[in-house]
């Protein structure tokens, strides 16, 4: 416990510095404003920022990134409230009952709760991480190939199974990812391989581009092409307080709302709508005030699925650091960004990058300050920015992943990539393909590959070696769960449901 105090204290001083605070700073009013405007979301914008690990020290831009993250959480419930229309997936149950809030006039103790449970939720989060990150690291030395591998296979399973409309979808994704990750030179035997001879993709697809490309250019044509003119009807605000009755009501929800959250953070691919929806269900289930769901909109509503929300991006965090593997897409364009500077995360992470490691929990607890400052008083500040034309803004955003891709390696070939990615992006998203697999597939696609190779040789050439080790066998069966348990449970609900529609005859 020393140890890690001395750490932590170690932390802020890195964190405290005011270029870092200047960054974090930066990052959580960003992050607030891209949270506010609906269609964009944390991913787009580190996507788009990423050309900036070419200029930024590492730690100012992990912490930059990372502002931007948890900031969109706590902007994006602005939105939900006021407009019914949600910045991020995030916050979908959130406009559930805080647009009938804002309906009858109780739009501020909405904004309030939200922001509050938000700083409550981000922090307990934290001081999580802080406790139980060093230690999940600590095991996971212990770790061989064979359960990095079946620990990524798992990744790669619930990422397709969860995010997507569809397994097949979701895998179609995945495979797309994969290839991907394969072009270019082999880890292990040199061989140049999938490259169609092009001589720019002999040291593979950047990373870079793939983000920027699916999300950035993938998400700006898309709005350009699909999406109407729609003008937004924004509910009148007051002033943002809560009652003391407000606060009897919210404060056990952001409790419970921050302890569904944060293991879904932490679990691959755990994301945050299911905790939201299932801290919504369980708010409703135990309100005294069950009249007031869906009708003129119960706090608690509000309280414990924005509460789950920041604790499971807060949770991301975990197995991002300790083992190198993205629970959210966000959580995969920053694992990429740490592979711009050479960083590998993983369990090895805290002994060769330990400042880098504690400045950045350090600093999630300074922009959770941060953003409660912003959020509260300046509410009415960030309701301003809704009043953007979508044209000038998609624009812009376009230009400047452009300026920053080219500047990455003034290579006019990365251009060209990234606007075919982006084409690509479009296509998956008109046709409900989850782009996050491909991502995923991309950046832990050789990792995997290579402990896949480097357990069979473990195993003296022997693919039993998976089963043999407990830890990789029991990682397989939750691998088969994920895919077969719902199919299972959907064909038991359908002939259920065929057995109750047939009629009982008189004997």
């Amino acid at each position: 416990m020393t140890d890690l105090w001395t750490h932590l204290m170690g932390g802020f001083a890195t964190a405290g510095t005011p270029v870092n605070l200047m960054w974090a700073f930066v990052g959580c009013a960003l992050g607030t404003a891209i949270g506010v405007l609906p269609g964009l979301g944390p991913a787009v914008t580190v996507a788009m920022l990423l050309p900036i690990t070419a200029q930024v020290d590492p730690t100012a831009s992990m912490i930059f990134f990372a502002g931007i993250y948890y900031g969109a959480m706590y902007g994006g419930s602005t939105t939900s409230i006021l407009l019914n229309t949600p910045g991020e997936t995030g916050t979908m149950v959130t406009a559930l009952e805080g647009f009938k809030m804002a309906r009858h006039g109780r739009a501020g103790a909405a904004l309030a709760t939200a922001a509050i449970g938000s700083f409550v939720a981000g922090t307990v989060a934290t001081a999580l991480v802080t406790l139980f990150a060093p230690v999940l690291a600590d095991f996971a030395v212990t770790l061989g190939p064979p359960e990095y591998f079946c620990l990524m296979l798992l990744a790669f399973t619930t990422v397709s199974a969860v995010l997507g409309q569809s397994t097949l979808r979701g895998l179609t994704a995945l495979f797309i990812g994969l290839a991907m990750g394969l072009v270019g030179m082999d880890q292990i035997t040199g061989q140049i391989r999938y490259t169609a001879g092009v001589p720019e993709f002999m040291d593979g697809i950047e990373t870079v581009l793939v983000a920027v490309g699916l999300f950035a250019v993938g998400e700006t044509l898309y709005v350009a092409l699909y999406e109407g003119r729609s003008q937004l009807q924004i509910n009148t605000m007051g002033r943002v307080h809560m009652t003391r009755r407000d606060w009897r009501r919210s404060v056990p929800a952001w409790l419970r709302g921050t302890a569904l959250g944060f293991p879904f953070g932490v679990i691959p691919a755990g994301g945050t709508e299911i905790p939201t929806f299932l801290s919504y269900a369980t708010e409703r289930k135990l309100s005294k005030h069950k009249e007031e769901f869906g009708t003129t909109g119960a706090i608690e509503g509000v309280a414990g699925p924005e509460a789950a929300n920041n604790a499971a991006v807060t949770g991301t965090l975990v197995p991002l650091l300790t083992l190198g593997i993205p629970t959210s897409v966000t959580a995969a364009i920053l694992l990429s960004a740490l592979q711009n500077y050479g960083i590998q995360a993983g369990p090895q992470l805290f002994q060769t990058s330990s400042t880098l490691v504690w400045a950045l929990i350090a600093s999630l607890y300074i922009g959770n300050v941060m953003l409660l400052v912003l959020n509260l008083p300046m509410v009415g500040l960030w309701v301003k920015l809704l009043q953007i034309p979508r044209a000038p803004l998609y624009a812009g955003i376009l230009i400047f992943a452009t300026v920053g891709v080219y500047g990455m390696r003034q290579s006019a070939f990365d251009l060209y990539v990234m606007l075919a990615i982006g084409a690509l992006g479009v296509v998956m998203r008109r046709f409900d393909f989850p782009t996050a697999p491909v991502v995923v597939g991309m950046i832990l696609g050789p990792l995997a590959e290579a402990h896949l190779r480097n357990g069979v040789a473990i195993g003296g050439g022997s693919w039993g070696v998976f089963l043999e080790r407990p830890m990789s066998a029991g990682l397989l069966v939750i691998v088969v769960a994920v895919l077969l348990l719902p199919r299972g449970l959907k064909w038991w609900g359908a002939r259920q449901a065929r057995k109750a529609a047939v009629p009982v005859t008189a004997g």
